[in-house]
This record gives structure tokens, C-alpha cells and sequence, in this order.
């Protein structure tokens, strides 16, 4: 038996003939079943998937109904009910086009990642083609939205995925009609519009490059209040550079001479991991990703702070310099993380607070940091963004996603005056992200629980 949950659920025979599968709440049944397969899905959850937070009276003896008729449609073997309770859909992973479709997306992220462009463009095309529609179409609402949310940002995924193999062989021309729809889709997506920018630079259309990072530059100061982040500042500087001109002066542009323009060693290191398409975990040639800035002065003196932020951050996961304003916690965070960077195999990454006055955006500073801009945000005014924020789970949610997989030390810089944010936001993170260390730098203690206050 086949299941396909890429569009509407249907169940497949081993010959390709379908399986009569009537009424709403039966595909919801299997849905749910079919997220987990081989696994006891609880009662609770099964109620909670198939009637949205709505169960009828007698729920137990109502999920007891449904689970017969589903037996009877799929065969009396397909579905098993557990000692403890609960329901198992007995099936593997791969006889469910939605994990399947995961597995190949896995396989073609990690051959482009180790240089075979060729393989990685052959186990993606074949994981974009399960797609038939939209994800977990037949699970109600409430519960269905945040899943289906995490599966299409997946797609997306995989598809900048895609189109960077389509780069790294040649065929940047090609590319440009699918980044250019792409990057209409979805125009706060970083990393899909540095991939434009390159598909542009590659196919020898460098004015246009560069016009289309203006256009990227503005989009994100009108719509987020903000500047590009580390990916598109390298890449801007590389196109200056062989177009043989000199920083504009805007925000976010480097020049060369002053903080702001500075491009650091590990931005630019970066290009190597094709803008996030493959995960800034894929790190070539020995090189830790990260963001933080190159220095213009040097750094002399307080050893001793540092010898103990390194021991701090060597039995804890979440430091605190705490100190008033002018102490020089900032650089000193820096100049510590920075020093033991190669501790973080996924990078050192600097997410700066100050500029921040809504708490409420705090995630989106940070994802913006990172180079990992929640991607559910559509072309449209900002009521309707959060709107789009609040249906994927906030941006909290893909923050949380894309830090779980990594090793990586997060600096969050001058938390005070967004203190209770900042603190909801580490211990989210520090219980979804085990591989995650926290160093922030406040003038008030964050206080989450296992926080190590340094003063300064």
C-alpha cells in the first residue's frame, strides 16, 4: 500500500489502483496515521487531528468508528491498535510520499554539499515531482497549518536547493525564469533572492545584479526596517569588486572603511555553502561560517574576562555578560566566541538588539542574523505578515527549526531594553536546540533557568 499525503490524502494499491477513501474526517484519520508511520499515534492526538479541537461527546467511541471504517477501506492488517492505547498505521517511511520526499531532499542537499552537483540535481528533481498539491491538504485548520507550514517551507527548500545545483552546473540561464517567480513569491526570502543575484552575476548580466540587490536592499528597509544580511553584503561586495566600483554609501553597503561595510572573513568564506541552499552546516575547506565582523582595532588586555567566558561557555549553555552601558560587553562577547569559534562546527553567528524597538520582533531580528528570514512571509502589507506569521506558529517556530539541526553559538547583543523577549526567546531555543549555546550581553539578567551571569 501507497500514501500520499502531497495534495489530497489518497491510498494507493501496491498496483496503482486507489482506495475508495469517503468523507472528510476518514482522510483526516489517515493523515495524521500516515505522519507517523510504524508509530503508536495516542487517542488525544488522533481526536485532536481529525476533529480540530472540536471532538463530539463520546470522542473515544467516535475514533473507534472511524478507525473500522478506515480498516475496512484499507484492509483489517493496515491500521493496529497498541496495548497502552492509540493507533498505528502499519506502513514505513518510505510508502508515504511526504517522508519519502524528505529522504530525497536529505540525499540531494548532501551531494550538493559534498561537490556532486549532477547527483544532488537528479535526487531533487525526483523529490519535487511526490509534490501534487498542498501539503497535509485534508487536515483541518488548527492542526494541520503549522505541519503543512513546516513541509512547504521544506519544498522551498529544497527547490533553492535545486536551483543552486542548476548553478554549480553551469546553467544559470536556465534558472532565472523559476528564481525569478520564486523570488516574487516569497521577496523576504534571503537566501532565494542571493541565489537570483548569482544566477544574474553567472549569466553575465552583472548590471542587472546589481540592480536587483537595490531593489532586495529597499524591499527589506521599507518592509522589515532593516538592512540585508552578511549573505548579500558579500555578495554585493564581490559584484563592486569586478565591476570595478566603489561602495555607494547606502546602509549595508561595504565600503571598505568603517564598521558597517566591513565584510567578515567568515561572510565571505560563506559563498562556499551556496547562501544557505545546502545549510550553513556544510562547511567547505575547513572554513566556520558565522557572521561576525571583522575588528578594525585591535584587541588588547582583559585575558582574564576571556579565560572565563570560555569557561563559562564550557559548562553552561547560556552566558550572560552583564554590565552598564560602555563597558565594552559587545566587544568583548565577540573577541571570546570569536576565539574559540572552531567549539561551533555551524558557526558563531551575531544577532544585534539594539536597533530592535517592537519585542514582538525580536525572532525576526534573529532569523534576519542568521540568513534563515522566515519564508512564510507574503507580498503584502504588515498586517497581513503577521498574519502569516501567527497561522505558521510565529517566527519563532522556523527560527527554533533551523537551529535544531546545528551546533552553533548565538550571540544576542544589548538584550535590556527587550529583556523579557530575549529571555523567552533563549529558553525556547535552548530546550528545541540541543546543540545550541547561548552568549548574550545585557545590563539586566535574563533570567532563564541554568543562565551563568559574568559581570563586567
Amino acid at each position: 500500500m501507497r500514501y500520499r499525503l502531497l495534495g489530497t490524502t489518497r491510498a494507493l494499491h501496491d498496483d496503482g489502483t486507489p482506495v475508495a477513501l469517503g468523507g472528510a474526517r476518514l482522510r483526516a484519520l489517515l493523515t495524521v496515521l500516515a505522519l507517523r508511520p510504524g508509530r503508536t499515534v495516542p487517542v488525544g492526538e488522533l481526536v485532536a487531528g481529525v476533529w480540530d479541537g472540536d471532538p463530539p461527546a463520546d470522542a473515544v467511541g467516535a475514533l473507534q468508528a472511524l478507525v473500522g471504517r478506515l480498516r475496512r477501506a484499507l484492509g483489517p492488517g493496515a491500521v493496529s491498535s497498541a496495548d497502552g492505547g492509540g493507533y498505528r498505521l502499519c506502513a514505513d517511511e518510505d510508502e508515504v510520499d511526504l517522508h519519502g520526499f524528505g529522504r530525497l531532499a536529505a540525499e540531494g542537499a548532501r551531494a550538493l554539499g559534498e561537490g556532486d552537483a549532477a547527483k544532488a540535481a537528479v535526487l531533487l528533481d525526483d523529490a519535487l515531482a511526490l509534490w501534487r498539491g498542498p501539503a497535509l491538504a485534508d487536515l483541518p485548520g488548527r492542526t494541520g497549518a503549522p505541519e503543512a507550514v513546516r513541509w512547504e517551507t521544506r519544498r522551498l527548500e529544497a527547490r533553492r536547493t535545486r536551483l543552486a545545483a542548476a548553478l554549480a552546473l553551469g546553467r544559470a540561464e536556465e534558472a532565472l525564469p523559476e528564481l525569478a517567480a520564486l523570488c516574487g513569491e516569497f521577496p523576504l526570502d534571503e537566501p532565494l533572492q542571493a541565489l537570483r543575484i548569482r544566477a544574474l552575476r553567472d549569466a553575465g548580466r552583472p548590471a542587472e545584479a546589481l540592480a536587483a540587490y537595490e531593489d532586495v536592499r529597499r524591499a527589506f528597509a521599507d518592509r522589515l526596517g532593516t538592512g540585508p544580511g552578511p549573505e548579500l553584503r558579500a555578495l554585493y561586495g564581490e559584484l563592486l569588486h569586478a565591476d570595478g566600483s566603489v561602495g555607494t554609501g547606502h546602509e549595508g553597503a561595504p565600503r571598505g572603511d568603517g564598521p558597517r561595510g566591513a565584510v567578515s572573513r567568515s561572510a565571505v568564506s560563506r559563498d562556499a555553502v551556496l547562501n544557505g541552499a545546502v545549510g550553513e552546516g556544510a562547511v567547505r575547506d575547513g572554513v566556520v561560517p558565522g557572521n561576525l565582523r571583522a575588528r578594525l582595532t585591535s584587541f588588547v588586555g582583559r585575558e582574564a574576562d576571556i579565560d572565563a567566558i570560555h569557561d563559562d561557555l564550557g559548562r553552561a549553555r547560556l552566558v550572560t555578560l552583564l554590565g552598564p552601558g560602555g563597558a565594552g560587553k559587545t566587544r568583548l562577547s565577540q573577541e571570546a566566541a570569536e576565539r574559540m569559534a572552531g567549539k561551533w562546527p555551524d558557526g558563531v553567528w551575531l544577532a544585534e538588539l539594539a536597533p530592535v524597538t517592537d519585542p514582538e520582533t525580536v525572532p525576526e531580528a534573529v532569523l534576519t542574523a542568521l540568513g534563515a528570514r522566515e519564508t512564510v512571509l507574503r507580498g503584502a502589507g504588515g498586517e497581513e505578515l503577521r498574519a502569516a506569521d501567527r497561522q505558521a506558529g510565529e517566527p519563532l517556530v522556523r527560527l527554533a527549526e533551523h537551529c535544531a539541526r546545528r551546533r552553533m553559538l548565538l550571540l544576542l547583543d544589548n538584550c535590556e531594553h527587550v529583556v523579557g523577549a530575549a529571555a523567552a526567546l533563549a529558553e525556547e531555543l535552548l530546550a528545541r536546540c540541543p546543540d545550541l549555546t547561548v552568549l548574550a550581553t545585557s545590563r539586566e539578567p535574563l533570567g532563564v533557568w541554568g543562565e551563568v551571569v559574568r559581570p563586567v
